[in-house]
């Protein structure tokens, strides 16, 4: 009986021993190359097999391997995949290296939320902010044109002009089409204040769409959700699209470790007007309508005015008459024009020779001009990120007394203020000033006059020389030699000088969240954002001014001061909860939360008729 049971326990330790040597443990952490951190939910895999296991909050693993197993699989979604040989190790540490990501792998989609492209059921396309920034705008929207499919960008070229988002074409005859634009998770407005006349293509200024107050240089992609089933989550609003906009940030370093950088970047554009597609004029005739206003053989020239006081008619140019169809050039020709009327002029009371202008409207037209300069200083701790930027853009437009000007600054930073709980905060405050927009639309408008009512013999250096020494509306389109009220059009220096626009808008965006990484699957986030700006806006008309064809030489029927206001603040406030688990093919992403949304928008118009 002895002899069986040791007989038995020896056959128990054997099978103790062979079972041991059929499995065996292999421990490890998997962490970052860039700051050295653990990764949590890395996949560690055995090659070939089903067997396989994820790391925890700090990186660590475990996992049983068999004695013919000879790699292991480290794979998570934005690192480069590594394979190590396992041999007879027992302990093996990863590094791994974070991958360049295409559009095809890892995307940003509503609220924020990175996931793999291929688990999408929609579609989504990427911009990388690099591509915002190769040619500085006042608009990065412009810049957008042609870098994603079924995307419209409609650019508008006026100073601080606004562009128009359709993406996948009109979704409404008469509503609005425009996209949703949302920065870090949270929605902004892009409302254009034009007023109703102004979009409708009759008279005013365009101040632009909102979201062009975003500075391209702290754009770190933007990704394009272009159907409903992506814009869910941000309601009706986002019907027509989202553009989803994720900005720079700092990165944390090592442990230990502490590291920082400073950015600077200057770039200066110089534009001048295409002569190609300017108008073309002809240069054989000068004012008068010609037979229109006369029985044939009228030529535009007339003799119903003693200029000069000599007692006799002279051969005087019909100011009134704003076309170029009248009497044919001859320099041998002395002719009073609108310069013989004006005490002003050094031509007062003088004829000068029939000939066409060597300063037509393009001289009106200067060079434009841009100056975009950056600062940049980002980096970060064990636990902690920064990031710190400042952008000043200044530009001038192609019209005199035109100029934008925009300050940006932004801050953003996070900590982790213990483990798997982040804290993170954003403000973004954005100044900008314009100055001489140019008028829009048919009436009122200086290039109405340029492209259809002008004379060829108007010389406009002298136009400049006159308003600029008299600051009076010296016009080449008076009603007679004795009422030098404008018919129509006044002298465009006075235009640009005395009936110019501003406008400034001040804003601010920012956000703060709290994220808190329970365990491997499960998170929680918090987030309050806000979006808030004030604008005023100012436009003029001088007293003297021409007041269009319902009040010929009544310069006092349109003048008069217009001022209008706008105060805008938008919240979101959001909580929610997210689950995931993977198994090999096959994932579950699980959301819960809530929104709180609450808008203000307060208007104000106020104006005066016949001056201020």
């Amino acid at each position: 009986m002895r002899k069986i049971t040791l007989l038995l326990a020896f056959l128990f330790l054997a099978g103790i021993q062979f079972a041991n040597a059929q499995t065996r443990t292999v421990k490890g952490k998997v962490t970052s190359s860039e700051d050295g951190t653990g990764i949590p939910g890395v996949t560690v895999q055995v090659k070939g097999t089903t067997t396989g296991t994820v790391t925890d909050l700090d990186g660590n693993y475990s996992i049983e391997v068999k004695p013919d197993a000879k790699v292991l699989v480290f794979s998570y979604v934005g690192m480069k995949t590594q394979e190590v040989a396992i041999g007879d190790k027992t302990e093996i540490n990863v590094s791994m290296e974070p991958e360049v990501l295409t559009v095809d792998e890892v995307v940003v989609t509503a609220l924020g939320i990175s996931r793999e492209k291929k688990s999408l059921g929609y579609a989504t396309q990427t911009v990388d902010g690099d591509e915002l920034n190769k040619v500085k705008t006042d608009n990065f929207i412009n810049n957008l044109q042609g870098k994603s499919a079924g995307v419209n960008i409609k650019v508008n070229n006026n100073l601080g002009g606004s562009s128009n988002v359709i993406i996948r074409g009109n979704s409404s005859l008469t509503g609005n089409n425009q996209a949703l634009f949302v920065i870090d998770g949270v929605p902004i407005s892009n409302t254009i204040v034009n007023d109703d006349a102004q979009q409708s293509g009759r008279h005013g200024y365009d101040y632009g769409n909102p979201a062009s107050d975003i500075n391209p240089a702290d754009i770190e992609s933007i990704e394009v959700l272009k159907g409903a089933a992506a814009t869910a989550l941000y309601g009706s609003r986002a019907a027509n699209g989202v553009i989803m906009i994720t900005t720079k940030k700092g990165k944390k370093a090592g442990e230990g470790q502490k590291r920082w950088g400073v950015t600077i970047s200057s770039n200066a554009t110089v534009g001048t007007y295409d002569r190609s597609t300017f108008p073309k004029y002809q240069k054989d005739y000068g004012a008068g309508y010609g037979w229109f206003y006369g029985d044939p053989p009228y030529t535009g020239l007339e003799r119903v005015y003693d200029i000069n006081g000599d007692g006799e008619l002279d051969l005087t140019v019909p100011t009134y008459e704003d076309a170029s169809f009248g009497q044919k050039f001859d320099p041998d020709l002395m002719v009073y024009q609108y310069n013989s009327y004006y005490p002003e002029s050094p031509y007062y009371k003088k004829a000068t020779p029939w000939v066409n202008s060597p300063n037509g409207p393009g001289y009106f037209l200067q060079n434009s001009s841009s100056f975009n300069n950056s600062v940049e200083v980002a980096g970060g701790g064990e636990k902690s990120t920064f990031r710190v930027s400042y952008t000043n853009l200044y530009s001038n437009g192609i019209l005199p007394n035109s100029n934008l000007q925009r300050n940006n600054i932004d801050l953003n930073g996070s900590y982790e203020i213990a483990k798997g709980l982040t804290v993170t905060a954003k403000a973004n405050y954005i100044n900008t000033q314009g100055k001489g927009r140019n008028a829009t639309g048919y009436s009122d408008n200086i290039f109405s006059s340029f492209r259809q009512w002008m004379q060829t013999n108007v010389d406009y250096k002298e136009q400049e020389d006159l308003y600029m020494q008299n600051k009076k509306n010296l016009t080449w389109n008076p009603v007679s030699p004795y009422n030098h009220a404008p018919a129509y059009w006044d002298n465009p220096y006075w235009v640009r000088y005395e009936n110019y626009e501003t406008d400034s808008r001040s804003r601010l965006l920012g956000y703060a969240m709290a994220t808190w990484d329970i365990n491997e699957h499960f998170n929680v986030m918090a987030r309050y954002g806000i979006d808030t700006y004030s604008f005023l806006i100012e436009e003029r008309k001088a007293v003297g001014s021409a007041s269009g064809a319902f009040g010929v030489g009544r310069p006092d029927v349109t003048s008069g001061y217009a001022r209008r206001t706008q105060s805008f603040t938008e919240t979101n406030a959001d909580i929610m909860g997210r689950y995931y688990q993977r198994w090999q093919n096959f994932n579950l992403n699980v959301l819960l939360g809530v929104n709180i949304r609450r808008s203000r928008d307060e208007r104000l118009f106020v104006s005066t008729q016949g001056g201020l």
